[in-house]
């Protein structure tokens, strides 16, 4: 902020000490000797007096100031989108980037759901019982023969990772429901084990299994 008042000179006050780059400057003209009126000045109004050749230089020195003050103003309007360009939008997270889930936090016998590509995916953490009543299943006998090795990770038994989308019409199921302590689809039916396989009802197929990786021991990366 600057003033400068008496011998005809111009006088430049910005308001309320430039208050921000967003601010506007407000411009009162008067003519006379360059005293700044009161009820202006306390209103933070900028004073330019009306003009003989010895203003020009102040003139001059005005406009540099708003102008400087325009283009740091739009200096700021430009930031923002280009920090705004360094995050994903909203078409690549929606393309299904992967995602990584800490399996730390989930304990023996639950249940998590999360979200990829908009899809609703279940993590299960099985207990021993889980798994053995999995795998005591004759295969032949499944409406979708699979066995539970094939829908796990080696290693990692105690994990079952399945789209939670009922294979007949795109229902979403309950866990831990329905007569295998599986998965329950109330819409019409369908009964799935501890493996995620079809036992009983409409729905033709098993649950899906998404692509996935375990980073480590108590993490796993989706997509």
């Amino acid at each position: 902020m600057f003033r400068r008042i008496g011998g005809g000179k111009a006088v430049f006050s910005a308001a309320a000490g430039a208050a921000g780059a967003g601010s506007l400057f407000r411009i009162a003209l008067f003519s006379g000797s360059g005293a700044v009126p009161l009820a202006a000045d306390k209103k933070g109004l900028g004073i330019v007096t009306t003009a003989s050749s010895a203003d020009h230089p102040t003139r001059r020195d005005f406009l540099y100031v708003a102008t400087g003050a325009v283009a740091a103003v739009g200096a700021a309007a430009t930031v923002w989108p280009l920090v705004s360009q360094m995050n994903p939008d909203a078409s690549t997270i929606a393309a299904g980037a992967p995602i990584e889930v800490d399996l730390a936090p989930i304990a023996e016998g639950q249940d998590i759901k999360v979200f990829w590509r908009g899809k609703p995916i279940y993590i299960s953490h099985r207990t021993k019982k889980q798994i053995d009543e999995a795998r005591k299943v004759p295969v032949a006998s499944l409406p979708d023969p699979q066995s539970d090795e094939q829908r796990v990770k080696p290693g990692h038994d105690q994990w079952l990772v399945v789209v939670g989308i009922c294979t007949h019409l795109g229902c979403i199921p309950i866990a831990h429901e329905g007569a295998y302590d599986g998965f329950f689809c109330p819409c019409h039916g369908s009964v799935y084990d501890t493996s995620g396989r079809i036992r009983q009802g409409p729905a033709p197929s098993n649950l899906p299994i998404p692509p996935y990786t375990f980073v480590s021991d108590t993490k796993i990366q989706i997509g």
